[in-house]
């Protein structure tokens, strides 16, 4: 296995960590921002439920899902770009050096994320406008729904760059008060606002928020003030950068089918509805666990970044160890309330849209553990540049979900079975994360430390 050399003296660098004041695993000011926004992700993902229940048709209801899930949809579009420069730009940062050529190329990459945003939405509302019984009003507003949805590609792309320079503290100010807005306009929907106001609000709110997220990258050289020449900078890119945007985008793309493959499953399988609304609820508290998760990555990668620059197994162990502990903490709470009130939780999210059956609680539980582990696994994995390895793993669970699924649904298995069968295969692809992390990163940050 290899991963993107780093190009830091190690052991400079390893000074440069004993005598910073940043020694300390973990920022206690990110850790509680991030865990709040990440809180309120999942919070928001309820609340959405909860909402969209009360003031939609079931029917809307369902095809409102989705929209939105076509929207998130758009990260095949990613390509784990992102990832690359983050590897980059944080190689830069750690050695205290600016390249304005990368910084170029993270304005390409944002452009055109946001330029395939803007297409997809359109899109959106010339396929649903061509349906006769649907008005032009009513395409719009699923069509700025996706647009909602699907943005966040592009603000992923900033999310990475302000890790990569030290600036997610300000980032993450800013995730918070999105989320806050968001939840706010929610709300206001059982009390009146009408759903076409509500979207158009929090896509003005998206505008305002790229603004003050790049106003502050330009500032400190992760983006520049150069933003002709898109075209030349994206060959640029994608030439330099050729086989791991070829793995990170087999990666990203087989990771996102295999999050949603029961969105595309379901509806064919069982229709609309009641079975479509189901599948999305448990999705819906899995994906805001991993988004949890995911949160207390993310405050611990600039010390795994750094130390395994820095080829520090010890330092590195710890903070991954953190990271599950972290983890750990929402994992439990989530599945105590599953386990001690799972009936009247999913009876006032869903009131009388559907209702979820008993044997998908410990189904979803399992989902939370695997998930655990996955995305520590996984982060790690990618912020120190194993890409061929992911893409490799990924690539390999995708094709066994798809098989399993179409031989699930020829046999007749019902909505429980298939979610079994959805659980089985992503807890074994998990165990083949956490063996990749011990032979990958772990060993190698191990030997060379030893050899040194």
């Amino acid at each position: 296995m290899r991963a993107l050399p780093s190009t830091i003296p190690q052991r400079s660098l390893l000074g440069a960590i004993k005598r910073s004041s940043l020694a300390s695993l973990i920022s206690l000011r990110y850790f509680i921002l991030r865990s709040s926004t990440a809180g309120s992700a999942l919070i928001a993902g309820l609340i959405q439920t909860f909402v969209f229940a009360r003031v939609l048709t079931p029917e809307d209801f369902s095809i409102f899902i989705l929209v939105g899930t076509l929207g998130v949809s758009m990260w095949l579009f990613d390509l784990g770009v992102p990832k690359i420069l983050f590897v980059r730009l944080r190689a830069c940062h750690l050695a205290g050096t600016t390249d304005t050529i990368v910084a170029g190329q993270a304005n390409a990459v944002t452009l055109l994320y946001a330029l395939l945003v803007g297409i997809g939405a359109m899109i959106c509302f010339a396929v649903i406008a061509a349906q006769p019984t649907i008005t032009w009003l009513h395409a719009a507003e699923f069509a700025l729904f996706f647009l909602f949805s699907a943005l966040n590609l592009v603000w992923f792309v900033l999310r990475n760059l302000s890790v990569a320079v030290d600036k997610y503290i300000y980032f993450e100010t800013l995730e918070a008060f999105r989320r806050v807005v968001h939840i706010a306009a929610m709300l206001a929907m059982l009390v009146g606002l009408p759903l076409t106001v509500f979207l158009i609000a929090v896509n003005l709110m998206w505008a305002l928020l790229f603004t003050l997220a790049a106003r502050k990258l330009l500032r400190h050289g992760a983006l520049t003030t150069q933003w002709r020449g898109v075209i030349v900078r994206l060959r640029q890119f994608f030439r330099e950068n050729k086989h791991s945007a070829l793995r990170t985008g087999t990666h990203a793309a087989c990771e996102l089918y295999i999050h949603n493959a029961l969105y595309l499953v379901v509806p064919v399988a069982f229709g609309l509805g009641a079975p479509t609304i189901v599948a999305d609820t448990t999705l819906k508290i899995f994906f805001g666990a991993l988004v949890l998760y995911s949160a207390a990555c993310d405050v611990l990668v600039p010390r795994q970044t750094s130390a395994y620059a820095a080829r520090d197994p010890i330092t590195l162990a710890r903070a991954t160890y953190l990271a599950a502990g972290l983890c750990a903490v929402p994992a439990l709470a989530i599945s105590g309330l599953l386990v001690f009130g799972a009936a009247p939780l999913f009876a006032v999210l869903l009131g009388p849209a559907a209702t979820m059956p008993a044997e998908a609680t410990p189904i979803l539980i399992a989902l939370l553990a695997a998930g655990l582990a996955k995305t520590v696994a996984n982060s790690l994995l990618l912020h120190t540049g194993y890409f061929r390895d992911i893409a490799r793993l990924a690539a390999a669970i995708a094709i066994v979900m798809t098989m399993a699924m179409i031989l699930a649904v020829a046999a007749g298995s019902d909505m429980i079975g298939l979610l079994k069968i959805y659980a089985a295969i992503y807890v074994g692809g998990t165990a083949l994360y956490v063996t990749l992390v011990i032979r990958g990163p772990v060993r190698t940050a191990r030997n060379t430390h030893a050899a040194a």
